[in-house]
């Protein structure tokens, strides 16, 4: 039996730098990991920690010349030679070197780059924590390998998972997304059930944990939590849970209970503010529907006008604010407390415009206010709003049968000027008497002819009293004050869709709704005054906001109007409308959870392609909901009844067939089949 060669290892030994020389062997060319100015500091704080591999330079007779190259090392030469030039390294100084003079020197470099293993990401995680548990703080350790304060927290934070998941990780059960999901509930016991219940799920995908591991929680932005206030709640025992790897919005709210009471408590402290105004009621809740105000009328105060001594405030900070402008209008960037300076400027500014709303005392008698949570999670209130019941009551006059009567237009006659007579008034002195009814009928008749073809000869007129006939309608709820019998329809919508409040196509109605309600005189009977004053471009815009308040593209099951239906289609494909632009997502509430299973796969299938749809087609109806909907997000998909077709060149174009409903036969616009739905779709 032959005795086996023991191995004799490679001498090592110290060698002054200034001997040592880069080897043109070295395989590594490209600049990768750690740059040569943090490994130099690395050194400097812990000296060299690996040695470097070197060959002895031979001359051309191959006699040692007492120089060494270094094949493998590179990077720490570069390091090191940095350190000198720095002069915080002497250039004699000794540095520990492994002497090869076996095999090639690309083979040295090649081995010592492709056998070195990569740390675990869950070993340097541990490390990190390690360290901290000794001592070092979260600087410290950043400081120590040159990464950011935020990298440090976010391995500590994976490191400080379940250990039942850090294994399932090392034993690559679990991906480092996956992983990295589970940080954001720190409930060991919490992540543990939640990851035996995935084994079971068809998805895995990180979004889907941090759902699970915040069910119940609320986000940070949500408007309740900004109502109270992030500090506020924490300062109340509240615990907040954060993602440090993804955007989270500030995070969710862990004790809803706590939050829901700080809510209440909150909003009936500025309730109590509000009803001190006077108000006959008020009503509060985090949240009224849309459409909670369409049966009770609006009264609308005053704004207060500004003192003289507010106007000359209001001057002084607008021509600080522009001298200020001026001086820096040549400055790439405004000094810091310039900056803070026009801010505060601002705010006093618009703290000067926006004026408190006054109303009569009598309006405070009869009316109410609601108190709520705007969709920025500020203080919302609606006042001025009068019920039914609470509306005065006219005074009328009784006649011998105990029915009530006008009490102005009883069966008498009635003059010209609308005043009441009595038939069997005597003539008076002059002879004459009341003009009889028939009479000032007839007379009008011929007036109304008049002016009709008077108004059919002046289009800016005729315009003008069309608004005026509208915005008394929409605005005063009094169409009898005008003589032009037009009478636009505005139907609300509330109840019907879940979440139309906080759609931003709705929010710009209400406000634009608000804004020209301000504008407008507080009695109808001075409207026609007002609007004459105005110029044509403020009448245009309000009177296009009055024809848009009129339009009804509602599909019903009760009343079937389809050319109504292909008119708004007409008119949706002239103004080029994009519901996806507009600001229309298909959500659980909105679409997923209000359609069969079938018609969530054709969506995703649509928008995403088979392989997805496959993929969630076997599960139940709750998950294929949420898994579709995060599918969705982005796609720019939308269902049949919102997508806009391409405008016709002509409008003949349209078709129309007869649709036989049972009992009712009715016309609908012809529809295309699916597949040229779809390309067309595609084509937009």
């Amino acid at each position: 039996m032959t005795k086996s060669k023991k191995i004799t290892l490679s001498a090592s030994r110290d060698i002054p730098f200034n001997k040592l020389v880069l080897s043109q062997s070295n395989v590594r060319q490209i600049k990768a990991g750690v740059s040569i100015e943090e490994l130099a500091e690395d050194i400097a704080r812990r000296t060299l920690l690996a040695s470097l591999t070197v060959r002895p330079v031979p001359d051309d007779d191959g006699a040692e010349t007492g120089m060494f190259e270094i094949p493998a090392g590179g990077r720490r030469y570069r390091a090191l030679e940095l350190l000198v030039k720095q002069r915080r390294l002497n250039k004699t100084a000794p540095v520990p070197c492994i002497v090869r003079t076996e095999g090639l020197a690309e083979e040295d470099s090649l081995a010592e780059n492709i056998q070195r293993a990569p740390l675990h990401p869950l070993d340097q995680f541990r490390a990190f924590q390690a360290m901290r548990e000794k001592g070092k703080s979260e600087e410290e350790i950043a400081a120590a390998f040159f990464v950011s304060v935020g990298v440090v927290k976010q391995r500590l934070k994976l490191a400080a998972v379940s250990a039942t998941l850090l294994d399932a990780y090392a034993e690559e059960e679990m991906t480092l997304d996956q992983l990295m999901a589970f940080t954001v509930n720190p409930d060991h016991e919490r992540q543990e059930q939640v990851w035996e219940a995935l084994k079971q799920h068809y998805s895995k995908q990180p979004y889907e944990i941090r759902r699970m591991l915040t069910e119940g929680a609320v986000r940070a932005s949500d408007r309740r939590a900004q109502f109270v206030g992030l500090d506020n709640y924490v300062e109340a025992g509240g615990e907040v849970l954060r993602d440090l790897f993804q955007t989270d919005d500030g995070g969710w709210l862990q004790d809803a209970a706590l939050l829901e009471t700080m809510v209440t408590e909150k909003l009936n402290e500025e309730a109590e503010t509000i009803r001190a105004e006077g108000w006959h009621w008020i009503e509060v809740g985090t949240d009224f529907p849309y459409g909670h105000t369409f049966d009770l009328r609006r009264i609308r105060g005053e704004a207060e006008p500004t003192s003289e001594e507010e106007e000359k405030t209001y001057e002084a900070l607008k021509a600080e604010y522009e001298k200020l402008e001026d001086d820096y209008a040549e400055a790439d960037e405004l000094p810091e407390e310039v900056d803070a300076r026009l801010g505060e400027i601002e705010t006093a500014m618009e703290a000067l415009q926006d004026r408190p709303i006054r109303f009569e005392a009598g309006d405070y008698a009869i009316a109410g206010a609601f108190v709520s949570i705007d969709t920025a999670g500020g203080l919302r209130v609606e006042r001025g709003y009068v019920r039914a019941e609470d509306e005065p009551v006219a005074e009328t006059d009784v006649d011998s049968e105990g029915d009530v009567t006008d009490p102005v237009t009883h069966d008498d006659a009635v003059d010209g000027t609308g005043q009441a007579t009595d038939p069997d008034e005597e003539e008076d002195d002059d002879g004459t008497k009341p003009l009889s009814d028939r009479l000032v009928c007839d007379l009008t008749v011929h007036r109304t002819m008049a002016l009709r073809n008077a108004l059919a000869s002046d289009p800016e007129l005729a315009r003008l009293a069309c608004l005026h006939a509208m915005v008394l309608q929409l605005f005063y709820h009094y169409g009898q004050d005008s003589c032009i019998e037009i009478t636009p329809k505005s139907t609300q919508f509330g109840a019907q869709a879940e979440g139309l409040a906080d759609m931003p196509y709705v929010q710009s109605v209400d406000l634009g709704i608000e804004t020209w309600a301000g504008n407008l005189p507080r009695q109808p009977e001075d409207l026609w005054g007002a609007l004459t004053e105005w110029d044509s471009d403020s009448r245009d815009a309000l009177f296009a906001h009055c024809v848009a308040m009129t339009v009804n593209a509602v599909q019903e099951p009760h009343h079937r109007k389809p050319r109504q239906i292909a008119h708004a289609d007409v008119l949706a494909s002239t103004l080029g409308l994009d519901m996806v632009k507009a600001g229309w997502t298909p959500t659980a509430d909105s679409y997923l959870g209000r359609v069969t299973k079938a018609q969530i796969l054709a969506a995703v299938r649509e928008a995403k392609g088979d392989k997805d749809a496959d993929r969630i087609a076997g599960i139940k109806k709750s998950d294929m909901v949420e898994a579709a909907e995060e599918l969705l997000a982005g796609t720019g998909w939308l269902p049949q009844p919102l997508r806009t077709a391409a405008l016709a060149e002509d409008p003949d174009e349209l078709e129309f067939e007869i649709v036989d409903d049972g009992d009712v036969a009715s016309e609908e616009p012809a529809v295309e089949d699916d597949e040229e739905a779809v390309a067309l779709q595609a084509a937009e």
